[in-house]
């Protein structure tokens, strides 16, 4: 047997015995940070840190339609996990306006007798249908803390700085047909004053948030620094959450959240877990 069939037999038998917690893999595949989020979980699951075996990945996009989602594919792929993919661009040039339902009917047939403990949207550049979220506990990463802004994460760091807000996260919450809507799982949070963040307020004290849009832009020092905090977490909060899961120290009954002693919580604080993973590429530049 030669070297590259074993490497593809390994990755096939960890796909199948590794862990008993299931998780699905919702992606569009469009570019880097969607292969970087499949690859952290992967990786994860390869080291042990996280009891699970991805059974399964969903993409909306076909071989040859783009080149991230090519490269995405041949990702997937090469790690051994069964694929579907459905496109959802065919289903518009088919169907027209009605190529919504359509493409979710076609989705669900297409992972008919796939289960899942839990699914990740990671990088899924459409909203999940009714019938998907009933099917499967879908989760989605946004940035902010639970009650924090909704929208993009530039939409979200400039409604904090309006805002002057002291603190922000990330969350993983539960995908429902309305974006950003619903409940939160998992989270994190951070502060986004102190030491270190105070002398970038300070710098745009008394300027409103339009004047710096127009004048800086992404470019402002507060705003890149808000996204840089916030995007260190995402990986670690994602893989923090499946960890979480795979432990039975939080799981999803019917519509709630709770803890591994059977308690109803409003989400579950993953915070200093998180943070001692970012700590090292944060270090020097924080304080």
């Amino acid at each position: 047997m030669g070297a590259h069939l074993e490497q593809l037999v390994a990755v096939e038998e960890m796909v199948k015995v590794s862990g008993k917690y299931r998780i699905g893999w919702f992606s569009s595949g469009r570019g880097e940070g969607s292969r970087n989020l499949l690859r952290a979980v992967w990786d994860s699951i390869a080291g042990g840190e996280i009891d699970a075996g991805i059974s399964w990945a969903f993409c909306n996009r076909e071989q040859g339609q783009a080149e991230g989602s090519d490269a995405f594919i041949r990702q997937v792929n090469g790690y051994g996990i069964p694929l579907v993919c459905v496109s959802s661009q065919r289903m518009r040039e088919r169907h027209g306006e009605d190529w919504r339902p359509r493409f979710e009917e076609e989705a669900v047939r297409a992972l008919e007798g796939r289960d899942a403990d839990i699914v990740v949207l990671a990088g899924y550049m459409l909203i999940a249908g009714a019938d998907m979220c009933r099917r499967y506990p879908m989760l989605n990463l946004h940035p902010a803390a639970p009650g924090g802004p909704k929208g993009t994460w530039k939409e979200v760091i400039w409604e904090l700085i309006d805002n002057k807000a002291t603190e922000t996260g990330v969350m993983m919450h539960r995908a429902t047909p309305v974006l950003d809507e619903g409940p939160p799982v998992t989270f994190c949070i951070f502060p986004i004053k102190g030491k270190h963040f105070d002398k970038l307020w300070d710098d745009i004290k008394g300027r409103p948030v339009a004047d710096i849009q127009a004048a800086e832009g992404e470019e402002n020092a507060l705003f890149r620094e808000i996204r840089r905090h916030g995007a260190a977490r995402e990986l670690p909060l994602i893989v923090a959450t499946l960890k979480a899961f795979s432990q039975g120290r939080v799981r999803i009954e019917g519509d709630g959240i709770v803890d591994s002693g059977g308690n109803i919580i409003k989400a579950y604080d993953l915070s200093q877990e998180v943070d001692e993973k970012v700590q090292r590429s944060l270090s020097g530049l924080t304080g």
